[in-house]
C-alpha cells in the first residue's frame, strides 16, 4: 500500500503529511512557537487519526534532513526514527532544497525554463541555498551565502530564475534584476512526501543507526555576556 509519514521540521513551520502510493491523503501544519517540541507527536496521532491510518499501516517515515533549524531538525529526526525503529521500518531522508524545489516546480509554467534556487534564511543576509535545473539536479551544491545585489548574476545573466523558501522576502529586497522571479512557496511535508516516494520505490533508505540532520553549520550556543556561567 506504501502509506509514507513525512515530517518537516526545517523551519519555524512544523509540518506533517501522509502519501499513499505517492498521492497526498493528509497534511497538516503548525505554525507556532515550540510547535515541534509540544506539537508534533499530536499531530500525527491527529491526522492518521483523521485518515483512518493506523499506526501499524505506515510502511515508512520520512523526514526533512536539513538544513534550517537545528532544534527543529534534532526533534524531527529524532521523532522520525523512534517511530521508524518501533515499526520496525524504513527512514527516508529527503533533501530540505531538493524539497523546497519540488514545490517550486510544481508552480512554475511547464514552458518556461530556467533556475531554480532554493534558499532558507539563515541570519542577518545569509542564507542556505542550493541551484537546481528543471530536472531538480543541482547544479550549484548546498552552501551558505551572504547575499547582496551581486548574488547569482552570472545566472540571471543567461536568463529566468526562479527563488523560493523563506527567505524571499529579505532576498527581493536586494536583488533587482529583470530575470528573477520570487515565488510565494514555503517547504512543507508534501514536497517531502513526493520525493520520499520516489526513494521508497527504489529502496533508497537512511541507515536508522547513524543517519543524523545535516546542519551544515556546526550549532554553536552564544556565551552570556552578563554572567559567563550562563549559556
Amino acid at each position: 500500500m506504501a502509506v509514507i509519514l513525512s515530517l518537516e521540521t526545517s523551519t519555524p513551520i512544523c509540518s506533517i503529511a501522509l502519501h499513499q502510493k505517492g498521492v497526498m491523503i493528509g497534511e497538516k501544519s503548525l505554525d507556532v512557537p515550540g510547535a515541534h517540541s509540544e506539537k508534533l507527536m499530536g499531530m500525527i496521532a491527529t491526522l492518521l487519526d483523521e485518515c483512518q491510518i493506523t499506526i501499524g499501516q505506515i510502511n515508512a517515515v520520512a523526514v526533512s534532513e536539513g538544513p534550517g533549524s537545528y532544534t527543529g531538525l534534532r526533534i524531527g529526526v529524532s521523532v522520525a526514527k523512534g517511530l521508524a525503529f518501533a515499526g520496525d521500518i524504513p527512514l527516508i531522508s529527503v533533501r530540505t532544497m531538493k524539497a523546497l524545489s519540488y514545490g517550486a516546480k510544481s508552480l512554475i509554467n511547464n514552458k518556461e525554463t530556467g533556475l531554480i534556487v532554493a534558499m532558507l534564511d539563515a541570519r542577518r543576509m545569509e542564507v542556505y541555498r542550493e541551484v537546481f535545473d528543471q530536472d531538480l539536479n543541482s547544479v550549484r551544491k548546498l552552501d551558505s551565502e551572504v547575499i547582496d545585489e551581486e548574488s547569482f548574476s552570472d545566472l540571471l545573466e543567461k536568463g529566468k530564475v526562479y527563488f523560493v523558501g523563506d527567505a524571499v522576502e529579505k532576498v527581493s529586497k536586494v536583488i533587482h534584476q529583470t530575470n528573477a522571479v520570487f515565488l510565494d512557496i514555503k517547504i512543507s511535508a508534501e514536497y517531502v512526501g513526493f520525493l520520499a516516494f520516489e526513494k521508497f520505490q527504489k529502496g533508497e533508505f537512511a541507515d536508522l543507526a547513524y543517519f543524523v540532520p545535516n546542519y551544515l553549520k556546526e550549532f554553536k550556543a552564544l556565551q552570556s555576556k552578563k554572567n559567563p556561567l550562563l549559556i
